[in-house]
Parts: C-alpha cells; structure tokens; sequence
C-alpha cells in the first residue's frame, strides 16, 4: 500500500470534458467518464485521513476514505457499496453535489494542491456497477403489512421510499407530474445529468415493489385527509387509509420579481423553461403540450435571436446553457445584480457557461420588459447596481446607480430568481404546522415529525429551496423515525 507521501506526490487526474463548441450542440453530459486506471491513480491521492474532514462536511457523512482505500486497491464495486451504505444517490450527488463547498472543500489535500476530486469518482464507481451489473440489490425484510403513502417522487421522497420498502412496508409515491423523478428529472438538465440515470433508479425502486402514482395533485384536488384515513376510490390507497404520510413535494413555485412586463409572451419561470427545453413533449404536463401556450412553434420554448436569463444560480446556469443548446447561433445573457463573489452557484457551472459563450453582465438588474404589438417580449429595461451594506446574510446589497438606466433587446426571457415552497398542501391540510414562508415545521431534522403525528417530511418544503444531498441527508432519518413509528403501531394492532 502507498504511503502518505507517496499518495500526495501523486498529481490530479481529471476526466476529460467535451469541447465546448461541441457540446452546444448536443445535451450529453460535459465530463467524459473516467477509465478504470485513471480512476484508481486519483483515488490513491486520498491520504486515507483518520479524522476525515471530508466526511464530516458531507451532509450525509459517506465513509470517503473507506471508499476511495478500496478503490485504489482495484475493488470498484465495494466502492460503490461502500458509498451506497449512507446515500441513495451516490451517482447523482457525485455530478450535482457542490462539492468544492462541501467534500472536496474540506479535503486535507486540498492545503497545498488540487483537492482528490471526490464527487467524481463517487459517481464513477456506481456508474461502473449499475452499467456492468446493476443496481446492487438490497435485501427487502418480509412485509409487515404496514402501508405509506410519500407524496413527492424527487430526492427527499425516493429516498423514503426506499428506505422504508428494504423494512418491509409497503410504499406509494404520489407525484403532481406526468412522470416521477422530480427534480431529477424535471429540474435538472441532461448535460448535468443523464435522465437514463434516473430511469434505472426507478426501475430499481419498482423492483422493491414501490408503486408510483403520476398527475395525481395531492392538495386541493386530492386532500391528505383522504389518504390518511379509510375511504373508497382512493387509487393506491389501502380501504383503512395509510398508516403514514411523508412530505417531500419540495420547493418548486417560481419567484417572482414583480415588475413590469413580468407575464408576456415568451417570458417564462425557470421551471417551465428547463421543462419545455429539455424534455419530450410525453413528459409534459398537458398545459405545457399546448404549442399556443407560450406562443413558440412547438412546446419548445421560444427561441430567438437574444435570451436574457435573470439570475446567477445553479438554476440560472442551468437555464442559460439550455439556451445556447436550444439555439447555438444565438446570444445569450445572464443578468446578475451583484458581482460574481456573491454568486451562490457552482464555480464549475459558472465557467462551463462562460465556455460555452454566455456572456456575463453583473451588477444588473430588469426593472421592467418591454412588449410588442403581439405581447411579446422585445426588450428588457435594466440599471447599473453598486454593493452597498451587507442584508441579513452578510451578502453587500446592491443599490440602483440613478440615471445608469439601459434598453437591452431581446426575444426570450427566463426567470431563475428561486424557489418558494408551494402552500397548497399546508392549506389544505388541518393543523398542520408551517413557517409564514409556507415551510413544513418538523420538530427535529432527527425525525422529520411535523405537528401531526402520523405526517413526516424533509427536504425542500422543510428547508426551503437547498440541496439534493441534504435533501437525501434529512429524508433518510426522517425514514428511520417512521420505522419505529410503524413497528409501535403494528406493535399494538396485533396486540
């Protein structure tokens, strides 16, 4: 085995990425796939630390080291076993993960040289496994007869799922969209993530024997009371009504910047903008099929000659880079009103764009879009900012310069300004405790327990819009504690 000193002269080797002038013009992901040799070498640059930083900054505490031993040693698969043991994505976290804030961030490497590029190995050896022999199968405990209902197929909601189908209890995932995944599939782009990883996934949780129901709006359309106790005609639903209920539709309604010119044509929430650009017209909501919907020739989004993108999230890159792929002849800009140190996306993100031709233009905000004779949008009225005094998370405010006022013109227009949590389940859900932002109160993250008893939730409509990991981090106790829930109820039924 390498020693310490003979693991960090080891230099980084990074996979290859496509070149940008290319990939513009597929969706295929960015990173070409590690060779099995090269993945080695780069995991024999970990230094096996026994205090592990690494797993200490991951939300969901992946044994790093562990993994990154038995891969130097040539053991792919227990790699992946060994990532699969804490997380239920390790191969989607491995692409999206921030990782430079979290796992690679806190690398001891990362002191002097490039820190071991952790996500992208963890989603290698999974990749490698799931391609060559599938998903490693885990063992389901014999069915205890207790059923529960998740509502919301993203993140937060699989990993319930299959956290609770492995104990034994029967599973139904209730998803507004046409097909589960969510964010998984609905939110993130193919260059990002490849959607066949998410199909697989769900053909693995299918095999566990979860059901999932699609276009089913669990709210005003279809109360929780209703699941939750004994009815007739509730699809998926046992005659007594489920024994528990989770919560895991996230954070998905659009802000809105409340300005003039905000609602014409061609003007879209990011939401709509990554749906309509990155998937087939089946996998679409039936208001979304409509082409006269939002006035474009098909349910594409409409492309033009300029698109503005308002925002400098990891939403904002994502809909900026399904620009330049919807029209690579095309300009597009990203509208930031700070400066780039403020940016609370990925830096990798950031630069693809930049590769890939999005120009840049910070310290600006919309104040107002202008339409044409048709309703749609022309142009968007803009202002120079200048940082003033930190706001209340220590980020420097921007302040309209006066007079700096400019025309940008333009044809299409997405907003990535964030996410707010949808208050339709909480309004129509008695004593059911929420934040005055329509979050879900949970007593503790430990147990995602909300003000009523039998309803558990996690994730983004806890948290408000934040990660995939953390999501999978605080689903998979919230999983546990409903475990002993069930076996003290079943406990006293059989009693």
């Amino acid at each position: 085995m390498l020693n310490r000193r003979q693991r960090y002269d080891i230099d980084v080797l990074k996979p290859e990425k496509q070149d940008a002038g290319e990939r513009v013009h597929n969706w295929n992901e960015v990173y070409q796939p590690y060779t099995i040799e090269m993945a080695v070498i780069e995991a024999q640059r970990c230094l096996l630390c026994e205090h592990a930083p690494c797993m200490q900054a991951c939300p969901l505490h992946n044994d790093i080291p562990g993994a990154f031993f038995l891969l130097g040693e040539g053991d792919v698969v227990g790699a992946a076993e060994k990532f699969l043991e804490t997380s239920n994505m390790p191969d989607v976290c491995g692409r999206i993960c921030p990782q430079e804030k979290l796992c690679e961030g806190a690398c001891v490497v990362a002191a002097h040289k490039a820190p071991v590029t952790i996500g992208k190995l963890e989603a290698f050896v999974v990749d490698h496994v799931r391609q060559n022999y599938g998903y490693p199968p885990r063992q389901r405990a014999p069915r205890s007869g207790m059923y529960v209902a998740v509502v919301g197929a993203g993140p937060a909601g699989l990993a319930v799922a299959e956290e609770l189908a492995v104990r034994g209890h029967d599973v139904v995932v209730y998803d507004a969209w046409p097909v589960p995944g969510g964010l998984l599939l609905y939110g993130i782009p193919n260059f990002k993530l490849d959607k066949e990883m998410v199909f697989e996934k769900l053909r693995y949780l299918e095999g566990l024997g979860i059901r999932f129901i699609c276009d089913y709006h669990v709210g005003r359309d279809h109360p929780v009371e209703a699941l939750l106790h004994p009815q007739t005609g509730i699809v998926g639903a046992p005659e007594r009504g489920f024994d528990l209920m989770f919560l895991g539709y996230g954070a998905v309604k659009g802000g809105e910047m409340k300005i003039e010119g905000e609602h014409l044509r061609h003007v879209y929430q990011a939401t709509e903008y990554l749906v309509r650009g990155n998937l087939p017209p089946e996998f679409l909501p039936p208001s979304m099929r409509n082409a006269s919907a939002n006035g474009s020739g098909d349910f594409r989004p409409h492309t033009g000659a300029v698109t503005i993108v308002v925002g400098g999230g990891d939403t904002g890159m994502d809909c900026v880079r399904t620009a330049r792929r919807l029209n690579p002849d095309g300009k597009v800009y990203c509208l930031y009103r700070r400066t780039e140190a403020e940016m609370l996306g990925r830096m990798e993100e950031r630069i693809h764009a930049r590769e890939e031709g999005v120009i840049f233009e910070y310290l600006t905000l919309p104040i107002r879009f202008l339409g044409d004779e048709a309703g749609a949008v022309k142009a968007a009225e803009c202002v120079r900012m200048q940082l003033g005094e930190p706001d209340a998370k220590g980020r420097r405010s921007p302040v309209p310069i006066e007079g700096s006022n400019f025309i940008l013109p333009c044809d299409t227009v997405a907003l990535a300004i964030g996410y707010n949590v949808d208050t339709e389940i909480p309004e129509t859900t008695p004593e059911l405790r929420t934040t005055p932002w329509g979050s879900v109160i949970v007593q503790s993250e430990e147990t995602g327990q909300t003000s009523r008893e039998e309803i558990y939730a996690a994730g983004d409509d806890v948290r408000g819009a934040d990660l995939v990991v953390t999501a999978l981090a605080a689903a998979r106790k919230a999983a546990v504690a409903m475990d002993r829930r069930l076996a003290t109820m079943l406990a006293r039924r059989t009693a």
